[in-house]
């Protein structure tokens, strides 16, 4: 059975890429793992690699072709001669997709609103690596956001319309579901820094770090307080609430003209010191627009930082599904501010305001 290569997305927001290397052709035996293309946009160049062992049986697109974020590269099958999907194939395998999902995929295609139907299949059952594998290709934030229902009115003031920008409409989605979907409020409390900052140096002393980690260590707190109250770590689907077997934690990373929400997975179980080298790397990674693809979706808990701006407000869009979006900075006077945009849907004021008090202190002094 013949399986897709999807056209990975480079960065965050961006739709479409350029297809500026193809190392294969067809017939050519490949192996997991070994690259058979690169993509790239105006801010970085991606690898794409085989997904499987197999015989590439099609190519869709040529050197500098612009493509589709998601839409099939090429297929791949287990001998040479196996016939690839016609067009007409291509365009209703999504809706062909062969057996229903696992009970885990199900899950899946649940907490992000998807369509069975529009998920590829790699076997008789949907499972949960295809819908991840679709979920990568889309990374979520790119998504079309919804049309009002009406049209706009232009205004009665002489201008242009100017197409938006890839980054752009990933915006524009996620402000959409913000003002949609959430019931948004914000809280905030000012904090007093030095435990904060001591604490820090401490910890970068002890393990050698060249880095100051004070802000990796806060977004660790915050893993650690989704752990003690699930409903943090929460979103609501259909009337009841959702909560995330995992924490993945969603830092904002503002990278020349693009901002970033680069997403740590599984966060929890890295432990203090792993979660802080891991998230500085990430961080790293995104500043050169490198990230992958399961690194630019899929937060279910935000933190966002404008302490080297020195502002005195913050009041951050939440990510969709997610519950919290915590807001920190330090004044020009040197003054801690905590906040956080929430969804009321899923927690409370008081939720928010005792995971502020807890959040701003290291847990050691608290």
């Amino acid at each position: 059975m013949a399986s897709a290569l999807y056209v990975p997305r480079v960065n965050n927001n961006d739709d479409e890429v350029k297809l500026v290397d193809v190392a294969v052709a067809v017939g050519a035996k490949v192996t997991k793992g070994q690259v058979v293309a690169q993509v790239e946009t105006d801010k970085a160049v991606v690898e794409v690699e085989a997904g499987a062992d197999g015989y590439v049986l099609a190519i869709n697109g040529k050197l500098d072709d612009t493509v589709t974020v998601g839409a099939v590269l090429m297929w791949l099958g287990a001998t040479a001669d196996e016939p690839a999907p016609s067009s007409a194939a291509q365009q209703t395998s999504k809706a062909a997709a062969s057996g229903a999902p696992t009970a885990k995929a199900k899950a899946l295609l649940d907490q992000h609103g998807i369509d069975a139907s529009l998920v590829p299949s790699s076997g008789d059952r949907l499972s949960v690596a295809d819908v991840e594998q679709y979920l990568a290709s889309r990374s979520g934030a790119g998504a079309t956001p919804p049309k009002p229902a009406t049209a706009e009115k232009l205004p009665e003031i002489a201008g242009e319309l100017k197409a938006l920008k890839s980054e752009e409409k990933g915006m524009l989605a996620t402000v959409v579901w913000h003002r949609d979907v959430a019931v948004p409020g914000y809280i905030e409390m000012a904090y007093d820094v030095a435990p904060w900052e001591q604490y820090a140096e401490a910890f970068r002393q002890e393990n050698g770090l060249l880095l100051n980690p004070l802000l990796p260590l806060m977004a660790w707190r915050l893993v650690e307080l989704c752990g003690e109250t699930a409903k943090l770590n929460a979103t609501v689907v259909d009337g009841k609430r959702y909560e995330y077997a995992h924490v993945n934690l969603g830092f904002t990373v503002q990278a020349g003209d693009v901002l970033y929400l680069t997403v740590l997975r599984e966060a929890a179980a890295l432990g203090q010191l792993g979660f802080a080298n891991a998230l500085v790397e990430l961080q790293r990674r995104a500043a050169s627009h490198r990230l992958a693809p399961t690194e630019t979706f899929g937060a279910t808990i935000g933190f966002s930082s404008m302490a080297r701006w020195k502002v005195s407000r913050h009041v951050p869009i939440l990510s969709p599904q997610t519950a919290v979006m915590v807001a920190h900075t330090v004044t020009p006077e040197g003054n801690g501010v905590l906040g956080a945009t929430y969804d009321h849907r899923v927690i409370n004021g008081s939720d928010v305001a005792s995971m502020l008090r807890k959040l701003s202190k290291p847990k050691a002094a608290a």
